[in-house]
């Protein structure tokens, strides 16, 4: 990604974070703080409040008096936009900060930060600013001497449980449909990268957010996370991370009072390269595709198709490309791929390295750990790749590229459709037929045609099968923080 930008120093002194709940930072309720680490050195960054159920029950209670009877509940929808407005500007007034922040706390480049995260989360604030007050319902005729219509209203409080690869973008895809829809929220960010979800809370307090409509309460999934999917005075829990993880929300949502649930989860996603494609754009769509964020994708395309008359020049071409990556210091300019997120993965996303060397996949680059003191993994690129192999049929979240031969298009369907997974697909070809015929057949949420990784909040995204239920983005998203009531009044 080529972009002409200051790189800044590394941020230093990070004071230790607190809970916020109810327009107030406090402490957690035990007393009790955890590390969050640089993943580039294995350095502490700072402390942070470790909530628990009790600090949950807090910031439910007050997300709950906000929405009941505070002033959030008597706001008009364009005032609601007004704020929205207000946080994107300021975000965006803070992005070089914001930037810096999250590369510390996650390990992304910093010019990554700056070209896609910040930009779509700004973007997306604006567009659920702008909904705010265009959420209507319908006039409905009916038999007999009624007037009949719809009311979209906001579900009520809302938990939310965002992952670490892509914080704020993640913080953004929850916080603005429930925010332009009139719901109140607890956010619990991943235990691994809270900073820029409490650094943004902060900037909502700013912007003139009411007291108790935000409440950020970073912790772990066992404790902070389950109580907040358990709660009965939650009305909905939106969660995206893995798919195991995902199953747990909705039993324990069913369990309690049937709150409605929304999962974006995991993915093993199909990058389908024919013979007619523009084969250069092919393998640096390709590239992108998988190696972007350190692989640390939910949707990469981490299992490649590429027909088997061009297979061996694409394999060639996409090794070079791979080996031009430049590992290291999310804050040197030259960087294009950081650390992984935590040595647990580094270790998980090696473990799948010799899994594929083991069944007999053929490396042609990467397969290690390069001489840098934090959580790094080499670029690599297994060919040879059966559908029966392990690092074909499991999420590695990782910079792991496999490269599957096929024979036709038939074949290729199938094959890419025979996982538990569907959230994303993608096809490279210059026949149009043949492009419209993959996307109809393909079973994912989202399928690119010649591009992939191309993302609009007015565009919805989300998974068919195990990769997870509801949409988020676009006009889909605001049916997941809004419940239908319909009102007859009678006429005579």
């Amino acid at each position: 990604m080529n972009v002409a930008l200051k790189i800044p120093q590394k941020p230093s002194k990070i004071k230790d974070q607190m809970l916020f709940i109810d327009g107030k930072w406090c402490q957690s309720a035990s007393g009790k703080s955890f590390e969050t680490v640089d993943p580039s050195t294995n350095q502490v960054i700072c402390r942070v409040a470790e909530g628990d159920a009790a600090d949950v029950e807090l910031a439910v209670a007050a997300a709950r008096r906000a929405f009941d009877s505070g002033p959030w509940s008597r706001m008009s929808a364009s005032e609601r936009g007004r704020l929205i407005y207000k946080l994107a500007d300021l975000i965006e007034s803070h992005q070089e900060e914001l930037a810096a922040l999250e590369s510390l706390d996650n390990g992304k480049p910093y010019r990554d930060s700056m070209a896609a995260d910040l930009p779509l989360t700004i973007k997306c604030y604006r567009y659920y600013a702008g909904w705010a007050d265009k959420i209507v319902g319908k006039t409905i005729p009916v038999d007999g001497d009624f007037t009949c219509f719809t009311r979209h209203e906001p579900v009520g409080v809302v938990g939310q449980i965002i992952p670490w690869n892509f914080p704020l973008l993640m913080q953004a895809w929850k916080w603005g449909p429930a925010l332009a829809s009139g719901c109140t929220l607890v956010l619990k960010p991943a235990e691994q990268t809270p900073l820029t979800a409490l650094r943004v809370a902060q900037l909502a307090q700013e912007a003139g957010f009411p007291n108790g409509v935000i409440n950020v309460v970073p912790g772990f999934g066992p404790t902070a996370g389950a109580a907040l999917t358990r709660h009965m005075d939650v009305d909905k829990v939106a969660f995206t991370g893995e798919t195991s993880t995902g199953q747990l929300i909705m039993e324990a949502a069913a369990k309690s009072n049937l709150k409605r649930v929304s999962l974006e989860l995991g993915g093993k996603s199909p990058n389908i390269v024919f013979a007619d494609a523009d084969i250069d754009a092919a393998v640096e769509g390709a590239y992108f595709g998988l190696f972007f964020n350190q692989g640390q994708c939910c949707c990469a395309g981490s299992r490649l198709f590429v027909e088997q008359s061009i297979h061996d020049e694409f394999v060639a071409k996409l090794v070079q490309r791979a080996k031009s990556q430049k590992v290291g210091d999310p804050f040197d300019p030259e960087t294009t791929q950081g650390p992984q997120i935590t040595r647990e993965q580094q270790e998980r996303v090696l473990s799948f390295i010799d899994s594929g060397k083991k069944e007999g996949a053929t490396i042609h680059c990467g397969g290690g750990k390069p001489n840098l003191p934090g959580y790094f993994v080499e670029p690599t690129v297994f060919s040879g790749v059966t559908d029966g192999m392990k690092i074909a049929r499991e999420e590695i979240f990782g910079p792991v590229m496999n490269i599957l031969p096929f024979g036709n298009i038939e074949e290729v369907v199938e094959r890419s459709n025979r996982t538990q997974f569907g959230l994303a697909a993608a096809v490279w070809t210059r026949d149009i037929k043949k492009a419209h015929r993959m996307a109809r057949s393909l079973r994912a949420g989202t399928v690119w045609i010649n591009c992939y990784d191309v993302f609009d909040a007015a565009a919805p995204f989300g998974g068919y099968k195990m990769s997870g239920v509801g949409r988020e983005l676009g006009e889909y998203a605001l049916q997941l923080y809004t419940e239908v009531k319909t009102v007859y009044i009678a006429q005579g």
